[in-house]
C-alpha cells in the first residue's frame, strides 16, 4: 500500500466506516446493495473492494453465476428489470462525467424503487465510489485471511 491512510486520520476513517456500516439499516434490500457495490468496484477497477463485495454477496446467498455475469448485466438473463434499473443507476452515478445521470435512467429507476430506496441506493453507490478511490488510489490489496473474516472497508 502506498500510504496507510487510516494511521494518519484514524478518527475520520473510523467515522466513514461507521457511516458505511449504517447501510445495514436501510430499507433497500441488502443483497441488492452489495451487488451494486460490486458493480461499482468493477467499474472503478478496485480489486480490494471487488473482493470484499463478492465475498459479502456470497455470504448473503448471491449466486456465483450472477457474480460471474455482472460485467454483462445488460445482456444477462440472470438479472430482473428491478436489478437492471439499479445497476444502470449505479453506472450512471459512477460514470457521471459521461452519463450525466440521464433522465431515462432515473425514470426507469422510479418505476421500481420508492424515493427512500433511491436515496439509499444513491448513497450506497456514492460510498462505494469513495472507498474505491481510497483503496485503488493507495493500492490496497485484498488480504485473504482478513477479508474472509468480514473486516469490511479499510
Amino acid at each position: 500500500m502506498r500510504i496507510d491512510y487510516f494511521s494518519h486520520i484514524p478518527g475520520l476513517i473510523s467515522r466513514l466506516r461507521q457511516i458505511t456500516l449504517e447501510q445495514k439499516q436501510f430499507t433497500l434490500d441488502q443483497k441488492l446493495r452489495v451487488l451494486i457495490e460490486a458493480r461499482v468496484s468493477q467499474l472503478n477497477s478496485c480489486v480490494y473492494c471487488l473482493h470484499l463485495h463478492f465475498r459479502e454477496a456470497l455470504r448473503r446467498g448471491e449466486l456465483q453465476l450472477r457474480l460471474d455475469s455482472l460485467t454483462v448485466w445488460h445482456e444477462s438473463p440472470f438479472f430482473d428489470t428491478r436489478e437492471k434499473a439499479a445497476l444502470a443507476w449505479a453506472e450512471a452515478l459512477t460514470l457521471l462525467h459521461d452519463t450525466r445521470a440521464g433522465d431515462s435512467v432515473f425514470s426507469a429507476l422510479r418505476i421500481h424503487f420508492s424515493d427512500i430506496e433511491i436515496v439509499e441506493l444513491s448513497l450506497a453507490i456514492s460510498l462505494a465510489n469513495f472507498w474505491n478511490r481510497m483503496a485503488s488510489g493507495f493500492r490496497r490489496e485484498p488480504e485473504f485471511e482478513t477479508a474472509s473474516k468480514g473486516q469490511g472497508h479499510p
